[in-house]
């Protein structure tokens, strides 16, 4: 049976957006125990008039799917959306009302029926009067106005002066929107002259109607504003692409640059991710995705010398049009337990309404969505029931780069029972020694069965809240707390706390519903001026993860509740529907700002060095009278994912007080948590990235401020909204929220929050640039690390290290077995060791090699010649027995192997943790690279973790010691003299190997006899 599911949140929005219902008068003294209350009503009751009709709905058509033959007439709910489709009837019907298909009610022909909205009508031949049958049936149902929502936005567009375009825009809603307007820059466009509905078509172009469009859609419950799309309208002879490149810098190796020197940088060029016009005369239809786009035309090879060696690069010579490769939006993910983090196992997962598959046994799931997608509104099922289903908007890139997020489920309470037939109060709240913020009240008798009967049993209830006065619990909230206002724009709401409410027959699966329950909020806990008056009632939608406004709250007058009344509506059937209540706080437009952030590839914070894909999270904190770094809750988050020039993330702020909104901002990339700046023992500019005196003003202070042993993996902040006209706050990196593409397009030079990745320090060189944030840079060439734009296939290797510190590895990557690549270097990787927390002398790396298989011209395989070279005064001890196995039985052997490095020609197959081979195949080279790293640090082949195991699934072990003072390490004088470092290892190998022959003969013999 489909879980019931009640989810609700106090929260508040202004008058202005949401509209005020029951607001108190100002001579209304705040003095009650409990001030507020809201009413819900459960839509199996009786069907009240039409013009009793509180809440906005409409009729359906009515439907016959039945004649009276047989046991009677029967008009099933499922059997009508079976013949007219499902989306005839709304999911949830308020009620149903059934005539003869002469018109006549039942009662005026005599005829004793059931109706029920949920299940549908049916009339029984046994239980009419002596002789009589039951007359022929027709029905409606009312269903609630839902207001519309978006499913296709217009998408951007370049074209050249003379064609034609078309933008499409679909919404979806109850009745269906049939009102279409369409806007340029703003303006609204004159329906009779274009004639558009969904679609608006543009002919014969010219240059002033270039710029931003958007269309909004009406019905009768309101209106929804679409995404705003670009169009690029080039003159004659105007390049779409620019074929000379932009300027792209890579780091070369630090032996290709003189001692001292710091590090060097190549510009290798890049071709900018633009779109290019259609061909001449073809004229694309709503909803094609442009064919052609701005990429590499033609690669020229460069030789840089290096220190003892010559280091090959192509760079890219020119740009131009070129057929794009497919996007697809990618997010991946794991799903765990917000208080034991254990996996949500085999949770069924919705996309929408549609049902697109499960979570693996570790939580793990991979969701492809259109690149055009808005938000993304993805639910988690727990199939135990143990778990409140997770409603998540998650942001991911368009681009094509895979976008990692660590979902947090709730656990359901602990199930109280309750007695049906008296009055029954629920607590909400969830922090000791601090008192309830509100309460549930169910009346007595409210209890109903599915079919609209009374119960009167035992209640098995779990009533499951999220306090937002604890800060952690933000993790676990649901959706992205937005809704759609009056003038269809999305807003943002504040909350105060939601709570989920589930209800079952005691000792059964039953599921219960009620009848008038009362929500009561103690008004002492809603602290902020103005909230009290705007404080509403919300629901969730599931479809488009939209707070949609139920009622609003009175102030309790007397002794005797007043109650709000309000019809609540579930949703039965086949398919899993939850009903969720949220009270939110909105707050004015003017408080509203936008935080710029970036992150790096390390804590120098390089411009060249920034990392996409970063989710950035930023949550919005109340804080207590007097202590801006004392947050009393937490009002609402929001998620953003970087790109090429950082983040924008929407917060709350006040330009009067600039402590009256704090925040706490966080990143992660696949799972790893990246550092903010530092503050102790106090916020440098250069290195926040923010000028003073806006630095001072907004309280920069990372978690581990005040106290050193805590995570340094977060920043607050005072959201202090910049002053108009003060040039010290003018550039960022608070943006007044009218400022969007200011703040999008603000130069790396502008003032920003950083984050830098720390987990471990690494280098990375490819022969053919590619940018893994941006699949669609990839260029078809056969020393491409990645061979194709499509599935891209991390391999890497564990290397464990036995010495006194942490030693850098390189992966030296060439063509093995292609006659075209061989001895061609692919790439070069470097990765610093890290230590095992529980073995103080010994460290590991998991290093990246290219893996083995087709080239880009899928021709002919290539086993990659991969060679493993720890830097300084280090040898081989021992290779994996199975990897040498492996090896052996797949020849040819790799050439010329000595103790001081590990070679192979890597394997065609996968093979697996065993083997100490980590290979994960994803359609984002990044993520397979970070799940990869994941599975290689906790030495398993599904596991996840970020602590290095060095002794589980390592592949080949070296031994390494200190290099006496004032002599190289084997690492640089294998650089800058191979023949003479190669003759001193054989040397010493020779020892080596004599002194452990010597030591160890005979246990080698006692061994060799028991394997024959």
């Amino acid at each position: 049976m489909a879980s019931l599911q009640i989810l609700l949140c106090l929260c508040v929005a202004t008058a202005h957006l949401a509209g005020t219902r029951g607001t108190t008068t100002p001579e209304e003294p705040m003095v009650t125990a409990w001030g507020l209350e809201s009413s819900l009503l459960h839509p199996g009751q009786p069907s009240p008039a039409l013009e009793d009709w509180e809440e906005a709905s409409e009729w359906t058509s009515w439907f016959n799917v039945d004649h009276p033959g047989g046991d009677g007439d029967f008009e099933s709910l499922a059997a009508i959306r079976f013949y007219y489709g499902p989306a005839r009837v709304c999911p949830l019907p308020l009620a149903l009302e059934a005539r003869t298909t002469d018109w006549a009610l039942p009662s005026d022909v005599g005829e004793r029926v059931h109706l029920n909205p949920t299940r549908g009508f049916w009339c029984l031949n046994r239980e009419q009067p002596r002789g009589r049958r039951c007359s022929n049936y027709h029905v409606r149902f009312r269903c609630p106005l839902e207001k519309p929502y978006l499913v296709k936005h217009p998408e951007s567009r370049v074209q050249e002066a003379g064609q034609n375009v078309t933008f499409c825009c679909k919404a979806l809603g109850t009745p269906m929107p049939k009102k279409y307007s369409w806007f340029h820059n703003g303006t609204l466009l004159d329906r009779r002259k274009h004639r558009y509905r969904t679609h608006l078509e543009l002919h014969g172009l010219h240059p002033d109607q270039a710029g931003t469009y958007h269309c909004k859609a009406w019905n009768d419950a309101g209106a929804v504003r679409s995404g705003t799309a670009q169009l690029t309208v080039l003159a004659p002879g105007q390049p779409a692409c620019d074929p000379q490149p932009r300027e792209h810098l890579i780091k070369l190796p630090d032996d290709c640059g003189q001692p001292g020197s710091g590090p060097i940088y190549l510009d290798v060029g890049l071709c900018p991710d633009t779109l290019c016009p259609s061909p001449a005369g073809s004229s694309p239809r709503c909803g094609d995705a442009g064919s052609r786009c701005c990429s590499v035309h033609r690669l020229e090879s460069r030789k840089i010398h290096c220190s003892g060696y010559i280091l090959p690069v192509k760079i890219v010579a020119e740009c131009g049009c070129r057929k794009c490769l497919p996007l697809r939006g990618l997010i991946r993910g794991r799903v765990v337990a917000a208080d034991s983090r254990e996996p949500l196992r085999f949770a069924r997962i919705l996309l929408g309404q549609e049902p697109i598959g499960f979570t693996s046994y570790q939580g793990d799931f991979t969701i492809e969505v259109a690149p055009s997608t808005q938000r993304p509104v993805i639910t988690f099922v727990d199939p135990s029931g143990q778990f409140v289903d997770t409603v998540r908007v998650l942001p991911f890139d368009p681009r094509g780069a895979g976008v990692y997020h660590e979902v947090k489920a709730m656990r359901k309470k602990a199930p109280v029972i309750l007695d049906a037939s008296q009055s029954n109060t629920i607590s909400l709240g969830e922090m000791e020694d601090e008192a309830p913020l509100g309460e549930l009240v169910i009346p007595p008798r409210a209890f109903r069965r599915a079919d609209g009967e009374p119960y009167a049993g035992a209640v098995e209830a779990r009533v499951t809240f999220v306090d937002p006065r604890n800060v952690t619990s933000a993790a676990a909230a649901p959706s992205d707390l937005r809704f759609v206002d009056g003038d269809g724009e999305l807003a943002p709401l504040r909350t105060y706390g939601m709570f989920s409410v589930d209800l079952r027959a005691a000792g059964s699966a039953e599921q219960l519903q009620t009848g008038p329950v009362a929500v009561r909020v103690a008004a002492s806990q809603i602290r902020m001026a103005g909230h009290v008056e705007a404080l509403k009632l919300w629901s969730l939608n599931p479809d488009t993860g939209l707070w949609e406004e139920e009622s609003g709250f009175q102030r309790e007058r007397s002794a005797a509740s007043r109650v709000r009344r309000e019809e609540r509506v579930f949703l039965v059937g086949n398919v899993e529907i939850r009903e969720r209540r949220l009270f939110n706080l909105d707050v004015p437009e003017r408080r509203r700002c936008l935080v710029k952030v970036r992150a790096y590839a390390n804590e120098k914070f390089t411009p060249s060095e920034q990392v996409e894909g970063v989710v950035v999270t930023l949550v919005n904190l109340e804080p207590a009278p007097g202590f801006s770094a004392n947050p009393r809750a937490w009002g609402r988050f929001d998620s953003a994912v970087t790109g090429p020039n950082g983040a924008c993330l929407p917060a709350f702020c006040d330009a009067d007080r600039p402590d009256a909104y704090t925040a706490l901002v966080t990143a992660t990339l696949g799972g790893e948590e990246l550092e903010p700046a530092p503050s102790r023992p106090r916020p440098l500019p250069a290195t926040v990235g923010v000028a003073q005196p806006y630095l001072d003003k907004l309280g920069y202070r990372r978690t581990d401020h005040d106290d050193p042993s805590l995570k340094r993996n977060g920043f607050r902040i005072n959201l202090a909204k910049p002053r108009s006209g003060d040039p010290t706050e003018a550039n960022g990196p608070v943006y007044p929220w009218r400022n969007l593409r200011e703040c999008q397009e603000a130069p790396v030079t502008a003032s920003h929050f950083r984050f830098a990745r720390v987990e471990m320090e690494k280098y990375e060189y490819n022969v053919v640039p590619f940018r893994e944030g941006v699949p669609a840079s990839w260029t078809g060439d056969l020393l491409a690390w990645w061979p194709n734009p499509q599935e891209f296939r991390a391999c890497f290797l564990k290397v464990k290290i036995q010495g006194p510190q942490e030693y850098m590895v390189r992966s030296h990557n060439s063509g093995g077995s292609h006659p075209q690549t061989q001895g061609q270097l692919y790439g070069l990787r470097d990765d610093r060791s890290v230590r095992d927390p529980q073995r103080p002398s010994t460290s590991a790396a998991c290093v990246e090699f290219k893996c083995s298989g087709m080239l880009f011209d899928q021709s002919q395989v290539d086993r990659t010649l991969v060679t493993i070279m720890p830097q300084g005064s280090c040898r081989r001890v021992e290779v994996n027995g199975l990897l040498q196995d492996y090896l052996t039985r797949h020849p040819p052997a790799a050439p010329a192997d000595d103790l001081a490095a590990f070679s192979m020609l890597a394997p065609l197959d996968p093979l697996g943790h065993n083997y100490g081979v980590y290979t994960v195949t994803d359609q984002s080279p990044r993520l397979a690279k970070e799940i990869a790293i994941g599975r290689c640090f906790d030495g398993s082949s599904d596991g996840f973790s970020r602590e290095m195991k060095a002794d589980a699934g390592t592949a080949v072990t070296f031994q390494c010691r200190e290099t006496p003072e004032g002599r190289p390490s084997l690492f640089q004088r294998l650089l800058e003299s191979p023949s003479a470092a190669l003759g001193d290892i054989r040397r010493e190998m020779g020892e080596v190997a004599r002194a452990q022959a010597r030591a160890s003969g005979p246990l080698r013999t006692r061994r060799g006899r028991v394997q024959q």
